[in-house]
């Protein structure tokens, strides 16, 4: 069994930039992931996430299903989804529950404040701590390839980026079949960048070389506070794949 992979770790309020987009270029070309330490989300907010994450997830299924997934927001149900459409299992074993833009909230579902206590308010504010730690994210990554920091706001690549909140719950192995369920099964992301926040229960895995085969996935430990980073498709392709 491989080694659990060493990603190098980035602070994000370091005030040595050059160093810092650096480290990012060479994560970025090594292996497109990275812990992001010093990110402002505070670790009581942190917390509070994951504990009204969990209530929603407890909710009994007739109760979670209401709020059905529209518009790319909201619920959706154990295996509903298949991240890697070439296996033959019926879905990811995965719950998931999505928050978009905050500039289009009309769009977005949310528990009322009768069911779930400050449920709503807490992930608006995670919302919007977590874009403003990608914003600034994303001036590093301007510098790490050699363009202006402001690279990205110039273009108005940010005045109204779709950054997309996305809570998971993985209930473990139930289904009693011999059938290979994966939690969430091998994909990239289609983004720019993902920031994810863990509760240090193991099992990512990240493939280091996807085009080779067999593909070897290695195990991605999980710092408390941090987050892991990866870089999407989509900066995948504007770096003509030097980023990965």
């Amino acid at each position: 069994m491989s080694e659990p992979l060493r990603l190098p770790v980035i602070d994000l309020s370091s005030e040595d930039r050059i160093s810092t987009a650096n480290s990012i270029r060479q994560a970025c070309l090594d292996l497109g992931f990275f812990y992001l330490v010093s990110h402002g989300v505070e670790e009581e907010l942190l917390k509070k996430v994951f504990e009204q994450s969990k209530k929603f997830f407890s909710l009994p299924v007739e109760e979670k299903i209401k709020f059905a997934v529209k518009n790319h927001r909201g619920y959706t149900g154990l295996y509903d989804e298949k991240l890697d459409t070439s296996l033959n299992a019926k879905g990811d074993s995965k719950e998931s529950f999505y928050v978009g833009s905050l500039a289009e909230n009309h769009l977005n579902q949310w528990p009322s404040e009768e069911d779930l206590p400050s449920w709503r308010s807490t992930m608006e504010a995670y919302y919007k701590k977590v874009l403003s730690a990608g914003m600034k994210l994303i001036s590093l990554v301007a510098l790490a390839l050699n363009l202006d920091e402001d690279f990205f706001q110039k273009l108005g690549a940010l005045n109204d980026p779709m950054a997309f909140l996305r809570l998971l719950h993985y209930p473990g192995d139930v289904d009693s079949s011999r059938e290979e369920v994966y939690g969430a099964s091998a994909h990239s992301d289609y983004g720019m960048i993902t920031l994810l926040l863990t509760d240090g229960v193991p099992g990512l895995q990240v493939c280091r070389e996807k085009s080779k085969q067999p593909q070897v996935w290695v195990d991605v430990p999980s710092i408390s506070g941090a987050f892991i980073v990866n870089i999407g498709d989509m900066m995948e392709r504007w770096t003509n794949c030097s980023f990965r």
